[in-house]
């Protein structure tokens, strides 16, 4: 029996897998969620740094002094070695993780989704720092929500797109809700594979997927514009306008009011909740991502479903 035959015919199996790979994929998410921003920050320092060079460059050509005192002789530029440079690398798979109070290297032993954390009893193994509880919540959250798409669809295409998309909208919820920021290598990658998607008609057609990209895009850049117009004010960022046209592509322009309505109404209830309750500065920007995060992977599963009902009531 092949391994796909086994995963279609023995749900316990099937169930495993899922299970499994959504613990050491939400262990992957929680490198993506800490360092993806930071590799977006040093490469927006290392372009700031280039643009000053190429003008200081430019300024000696024409023959423009760019140092405070006139008659000052240019230091020699130290040579940067390539320990240096390997050193200073940094993206998602180096360097090792450590503890950032003792700088111990993290063994492999102790990298075990959601077992690590019990048997470290949430402590770092040398210095006994607490280990943050978010690293096991993502774990197991993405585990979790993985297995709710795997019950809906079952051993299907459907199945496979559709814990993907929640494995990008887990990683890009908790950068926004962190940062105010909704990364292109995470927004773009899911528009395209959904656009992809429609070929095989996974969750819709390649018409529906078309309009339902430009259409997302289009609905909160004009908000966004709107909004700018009458305030002075920016209300949500650019990344938003391209997580609903991911969302818009992946599902087909039908379930974009659908979106908009639930992520609009999750967001109100969550701030206003916020600003009541504990008090937050209703003057401080609550990022939008999750929200339409969440009414996306929503209308994924069960958007035709609350469609029907909510124009049988109406009928």
């Amino acid at each position: 029996m092949s391994l796909i035959d086994a995963i279609q015919n023995n749900a316990v199996f099937f169930y495993g897998v899922v299970a499994f790979l959504g613990l050491f994929v939400g262990s992957f998410l929680n490198v993506v969620i800490y360092r993806l921003p930071v590799m977006m920050h040093n490469e927006w320092r290392e372009a700031m740094e280039e643009m000053v060079a190429e003008d200081a460059a430019a300024a000696a050509a024409q023959g423009q002094s760019t140092v405070t005192e006139p008659d000052a002789e240019p230091e020699a530029a130290e040579p940067v070695s390539t320990e240096a440079v390997a050193a200073e690398k940094f993206n998602l798979s180096v360097p090792r993780s450590r503890c950032p109070q003792c700088n111990n290297l993290i063994t492999w032993w102790q990298n075990i989704p959601v077992l690590s954390y019990l048997m470290l009893l949430g402590k770092c193994h040398k210095c006994k720092t607490p280990i943050s509880i978010r690293y096991p919540t993502v774990e197991l959250v993405t585990m979790l929500l993985s297995l709710v798409v795997a019950w809906h669809f079952g051993p299907t295409l459907q199945c496979v797109l559709g814990i993907i998309t929640t494995w990008f909208l887990i990683s890009m919820s908790m950068i926004d809700f962190d940062h105010h920021l909704l990364p292109d290598s995470l927004t773009l990658p899911l528009l395209w594979i959904g656009l992809l998607a429609s070929l095989f008609q996974v969750f819709t057609d390649v018409e529906s997927a078309v309009i339902g990209a430009a259409a997302g895009y289009l609905i909160l850049w004009s908000v966004y514009q709107l909004f700018k117009l009458i305030t002075g004010k920016e209300g949500m960022g650019f990344g938003d306008f391209k997580l609903l046209a991911a969302l818009g592509a992946l599902l087909g322009w039908q379930q974009l009011p659908m979106i908009i309505l639930l992520s609009s109404l999750i967001g109100a209830a969550v701030g206003l909740t916020l600003i009541a309750v504990a008090g937050r500065d209703k003057n401080i920007p609550i990022p939008f991502g999750p929200y339409l995060a969440a009414a996306g992977w929503v209308a994924m599963l069960w958007g035709a479903q609350i469609t029907s009902a909510y124009f049988g009531l109406l009928s």
